[in-house]
């Protein structure tokens, strides 16, 4: 395989650090293969890119993915569960056009300091889509009024069984006191049981950063470092180890 460094920009989640990528630099018909065997080292996707952090100074970012056979919500997760069970979700391929609009309010209002703001439609299809993935969308209703997307990949993982990855979740921000990010999650690893897949992706933990705590939130679950997975039964506090 064959990889390129990008160069160094500012951290987009600890102050005062500099952040690079590793990036996958080949294109092939065998891309979507490539990345069920890279996100199980720790790999992601954005849009058409594959790549994991590779900062020659920290190593705060790690990917973390839940087993879902072992999965048991906590108990303020089955109180989520039970407070939200009059919403339903649908598992789609194809995007609506509803999509946007949710999205550029979510970001506007809870996402304004951040770096996908100001959003555009561009922006959100060059970060949602790809050519070679077949991006998949769980979406979330009250009614018949969307109120959540949860952007997902479903890839060929561990041991011939396949797996979600959770690329992104927007909502309705006047659903807040609802923990649609949360309870997003919780959709997901019950969309994969039902499935009879093996994990759900998170994405990347980072330490020392607040809003990337909940990723630990959901036990057990395994985190990728010095080039393997290690499995965690709670939650860590700040002042210890990850591997």
């Amino acid at each position: 395989m064959k990889f390129g460094i990008t160069q160094s920009f500012s951290c987009s989640y600890l102050p005062n650090e500099q952040e690079q990528l590793l990036v996958y630099a080949e294109n092939s018909e065998f891309q979507a293969w490539r990345y069920s065997q890279l996100i199980q080292a720790g790999f992601r996707r954005s849009g058409e890119q594959i790549y994991r952090p590779h900062c020659p100074s920290c190593k705060a970012c790690q990917s973390v993915r839940i087993p879902v056979d072992e999965f048991t919500p906590s108990r303020s997760q089955k109180r989520l569960l039970k407070a939200n069970r009059h919403f339903s979700v649908n598992f789609v391929t194809q995007p609506q056009p509803t999509y946007y609009p949710l999205y550029e309010r979510y970001i506007t209002q809870r996402h304004a300091q951040g770096s996908m703001y100001p959003p555009s439609k561009t922006q959100f299809d060059n970060f949602v889509e790809s050519g070679w993935m077949k991006t998949h969308f769980l979406e979330a209703y009250d009614k018949d009024k969307l109120i959540a997307v949860a952007v997902t990949d479903i890839v060929d993982a561990t041991e011939h069984k396949a797996a979600l990855s959770a690329l992104y979740t927007f909502f309705d921000p006047e659903y807040t006191s609802s923990s649609l990010g949360t309870w997003m999650i919780l959709m997901q690893i019950e969309q994969a049981k039902l499935l009879d897949y093996k994990h759900v992706y998170l994405g990347y933990y980072v330490a020392g950063c607040q809003k990337m705590s909940y990723k630990h939130n959901f036990l057990p679950f395994e985190q990728f470092s010095d080039n393997q997975w290690h499995r965690f039964t709670k939650k860590l506090t700040p002042s210890e180890p990850t591997e």
